[in-house]
């Protein structure tokens, strides 16, 4: 069963944040040869939360699409690199996801392949946007931006959601957890600011690239400022490599 892991990281003090902005440069070659790894990213955050141009120092994340969950889980539990990560990280969670509609591209192609008969509009779900803004869109895009990060981050409805990206500025995504998929489709279609940037985003050309996914949570270990997930429903013919919702 192909798996997707969506890893935050937080990184408190001067030197284990100057080896965190270190690795952007240093861990991908690492991270290249990790067998069963089959495509990934490793990214900062913004400031406030997350959505914004300055970057924040102690949050990262790490998205790997894996040929199966016993190869996630051989990397969280024995790889040199990742064991550092957890020496230097004073929080850090790991969601183990499947994808269950993708549309668009990362990179010029689209590394999910969705299971839609997974989804269940009742079940709590998470979601990756991700674009590349033209580089003569930034200033627009940018003035939509705080407002529209904002109404998702006030929603009732929303459990987590931090905006990541590989560099600064220019290439955004964005991972959000909703108690349901009816509740985060409701927000799509109905929230006036989320609706004006989709209008926006189309009548403007903002993107060179984008991509949306929608994920089934499998299961998550770790914990994030106190975050309450919603109750998650195991289901352990689909779930490989000791997938389970707890402290990794």
């Amino acid at each position: 069963m192909v798996i997707t892991t969506l890893t935050l990281l937080r990184y408190s003090g001067f030197q284990n944040r100057l080896w965190a902005l270190s690795q952007m440069g240093l861990a991908p070659p690492k991270l290249a040869t990790v067998a069963g790894l089959k495509f990934y990213r490793l990214m900062g955050s913004g400031g406030g939360n997350g959505f914004a141009v300055s970057p924040n120092w102690g949050v990262y994340a790490l998205l790997g699409h894996w040929d199966g969950g016993s190869a996630a889980a051989d990397f969280f539990a024995s790889h040199p690199w990742f064991g550092e990560v957890k020496t230097r990280t004073s929080e850090r969670i790991t969601f183990h996801l499947e994808a269950t509609m993708s549309h668009g591209e990362w990179g010029g192609d689209n590394p999910f392949t969705p299971r839609p008969d997974r989804y269940r509009a009742e079940d709590p779900v998470a979601v990756i946007t991700r674009a590349t803004i033209r580089p003569h869109k930034l200033l627009d895009f940018w003035r939509y931006v705080p407002r529209t990060s904002a109404s998702v981050y006030e929603h009732p409805a929303r459990r987590l959601s931090v905006g990541i990206g590989e560099y600064p500025i220019f290439m955004q995504a964005t991972f959000s957890i909703w108690e349901s998929g009816a509740a985060m489709t409701r927000f799509a279609y109905h929230s006036t600011h989320h609706r004006e940037v989709v209008k926006f985003t189309r009548e403007r050309g903002w993107y060179r690239e984008e991509l949306f996914t929608r994920f089934r949570i499998l299961g998550a270990y770790g914990s994030w400022q106190g975050l309450d997930l919603p109750a998650i429903e195991q289901d352990p013919g689909q779930v490989e490599g000791n997938v389970k919702v707890g402290t990794d």
